[in-house]
């Protein structure tokens, strides 16, 4: 069972990988903890489906991870346009990868 998702997964590797090339780590690191978070979410729901005496142990985590994930959604959207990242390719703003470049040029 999958979360509703605003970001595919091969969305989000490609803003990891956009990030990191360029060295703007906190998109990167949201997007991480989307992964991470819906990692959690497959476990709890693979573990709820294999015990039948979980004592709602599984249920409440579940929730607790679509709350966050849907935050976490939303704050990578938000920093992306708040960055002027191009929301239709997730390219970085040449004005960040030009702020990378003249930093490794001192």
């Amino acid at each position: 069972m999958e979360m509703p998702s605003v970001f595919a997964t091969s969305q989000l590797a490609h803003i990891i990988e956009e990030a990191m090339i360029y060295q703007c780590v906190c998109p990167a690191q949201v997007a991480q903890h989307i992964f991470s978070l819906r990692e959690l979410y497959r476990y709890q729901y693979a573990c709820s489906s294999a015990r039948t005496e979980d004592f709602g142990v599984h249920a409440r985590i579940m929730e607790s991870v679509q709350r966050t994930h849907a935050e976490m959604e939303q704050c990578l959207s938000d920093v992306l346009i708040a960055e002027g990242w191009d929301i239709a390719t997730l390219c970085m703003p040449e004005g960040l990868r030009q702020l990378r470049d003249d930093l490794l040029a001192e």
